[in-house]
């Protein structure tokens, strides 16, 4: 997509999806510092500073050797800040990803970027994209609607059901529950 950015923060949120989409770790690193923040939402994990995030792309970029990145949409907040759509594919294939070894499925997710910049540095950026979707692509969770994901949902709920049972037996209130 061709987009022509009206703010700093638009300008360099292009950079970094043309570095990510390049599998181009330096090109990332231009735009990081040691207090540099990714917040990736579904995988409840922060990384912060240029050493730990360089890691944490250089894992991507191994587990999904074919990954392709595109920017749908990058809309300037402020000059500061930038909102950006991008959808991502590749066959996770390479290495293993946050402890899950690769299973050799094709993996296709939409997500949205948060940045906040400083002096041309990335200061803040929350990650959010379908986390359920994500383990369900790779295998690590059954289908939406198949035979496992009705049996794990009746289980789940025979669980539910039972604990609320043996809460209410004892007189206690459920967990989160304020009084």
């Amino acid at each position: 997509m061709t987009t022509e950015f009206t703010s700093t923060a638009a300008r360099l949120m292009g950079r970094a999806f043309d570095a990510i989409a390049a599998r181009d770790l330096d090109g990332l690193a231009a735009i990081w510092d040691e207090r540099t923040t990714d917040v990736f939402i579904a995988l409840d994990l922060t990384v912060t500073g240029e050493r730990d995030l360089r890691t944490f792309f250089a894992q991507i970029f191994t587990a999904l050797p074919d990954l392709e990145f595109v920017t749908e949409d990058v809309h300037a907040v402020s000059n500061d800040v930038a909102v950006g759509q991008w959808r991502m594919s590749g066959t996770f294939s390479g290495g293993s990803f946050q402890g899950i070894e690769p299973t050799g499925r094709r993996l296709e997710l939409r997500g949205i970027d948060v940045m906040r910049f400083e002096d041309q540095t990335l200061r803040h950026n929350d990650i959010y994209y379908d986390g359920l979707a994500f383990a369900r692509q790779i295998g690590m969770l059954p289908a939406a609607d198949s035979t496992g994901d009705r049996a794990m949902m009746a289980a789940f709920n025979a669980v539910t059901r039972a604990r609320q049972v043996v809460r209410s037996r004892l007189g206690r209130r459920p967990e989160g529950d304020v009084a």
